[in-house]
């Protein structure tokens, strides 16, 4: 059986990137070449969302992050329990309401 080898990569990461950015919203736009990625927040209250952070890459490489994604999710709910996703009027308000608002 042949055997593969792997390749260390270190990895280095600035002190700023290292803290990270909080994001409540998502935008993903694709061409045939290349998919854009924001990573924004919506506050309560406010009625436009502010992107701070753009991420572009290939569609081999956006493909590679759901499969990645997908099965760190799957361990996660296996460690903690179903991730549980908001009902249709939930998503409409994206977890916040306004308390001065009638229903």
């Amino acid at each position: 059986m042949a055997t593969e080898n792997k390749k260390r990569i270190n990895v280095k990461i600035d002190e700023t990137v290292g803290e990270g950015v909080y994001a409540n919203f998502f935008m993903i736009n694709n061409s045939p070449s290349e998919f854009v990625i924001d990573f924004g927040r919506i506050l309560p209250g406010l009625p436009n969302a502010k992107i701070y952070s753009r991420i572009l890459t290939t569609p081999q490489h956006a493909k590679q992050l759901l499969q990645i994604l997908g099965k760190n999710i799957e361990n996660f709910e296996k460690k903690n329990g179903e991730i549980k996703m908001p009902g249709k009027q939930e998503e409409k308000d994206i977890g916040f309401k306004n308390i001065g608002q009638n229903a």
